[in-house]
């Protein structure tokens, strides 16, 4: 149940060996959602950081009320803290964003209205139009496209950029997402298909994507193929042998 005020907003930000890039992002989303008026709470998962993510982050909850941070337990993984940052949100909205800042507060406050419309989840999109991705690694670019369309196709459905960790929920929807399986980045994928799968509704939406300034991605590709592989298998056994067992009942669009 939300702690916060209505249509409250949680920003769940996954951390580890973050500082340099911190405050920037604390700084420009705290800014951008206080000018928006949107009511909201700023979620850092400091994933076992061995660098000084906890100092800073003290140092911006003394100016940034709305900002608290949790521990999370080892191991650390990517997916593990963002599910951590999924059991602890206050909000009546969740989205998933980057501790790099490769993500836009712009985009978020976009997302957020599009969610007062009712839809269940709000998605972004890197590679429709409006969408745009800035100093994006080649290589990258071309196993991300390989990767979407491949699910996209699997799946038989428009969404073209699954793998965009860049997404909105309602709280009901997280719930209804359980159990969660992924301890890596591909969350980013569990998330969204268990939802299409299970009925919810969503709206997809432009978003920007900005290389990070400091630091190197915690992504590495060579240790996700099969990761990715695991859960886009999972989600399809799911939605072909479950026999509707997860579906959501009686929803309607808005």
């Amino acid at each position: 149940m939300s702690l916060l005020n209505k249509n409250s907003l949680s920003i769940v930000i996954p951390a580890h060996n973050e500082a340099e890039n911190l405050r920037g992002t604390i700084e420009y989303l705290a800014n951008t959602l206080e000018k928006a008026k949107i009511p909201n709470e700023i979620l850092v998962i400091n994933d076992n950081s061995q660098d000084n993510t906890v100092e800073i982050l003290t140092q911006l909850q003394k100016i940034h009320p709305t900002l608290r941070y949790v521990n999370n337990n080892p191991p650390n993984g990517f997916g593990l803290a963002v599910r951590c940052g999924l059991e602890n949100f206050n909000g009546d909205f969740v989205a998933i964003m980057m501790a790099d800042g490769s993500d836009s507060p712009d985009d978020l406050v976009k997302f957020y209205r599009k969610m007062l419309e009712g839809y269940d989840c709000v998605f972004g999109s890197r590679f429709m139009a409006g969408g745009e991705v800035i100093d994006y690694p080649i290589h990258k670019k071309i196993l991300n496209r390989i990767a979407n369309n491949f699910i996209r196709i699997l799946f038989q459905f428009r969404y073209n950029d699954i793998t965009n960790a860049f997404k909105c929920y309602r709280r009901h929807v997280i719930m209804g997402l359980q159990p969660m399986l992924a301890h890596h980045f591909n969350l980013t994928v569990e998330l969204p298909l268990k939802a299409i799968i299970r009925g919810y509704n969503y709206a997809v939406l432009p978003n920007s994507w900005h290389n990070r300034k400091h630091g190197v991605s915690k992504l590495k590709i060579r240790e996700m193929g099969s990761r990715y592989l695991f859960i886009v298998l999972y989600c399809l056994i799911e939605r072909l042998f479950s026999r509707g067992d997860y579906k959501i009942l009686d929803k309607k669009s808005p």
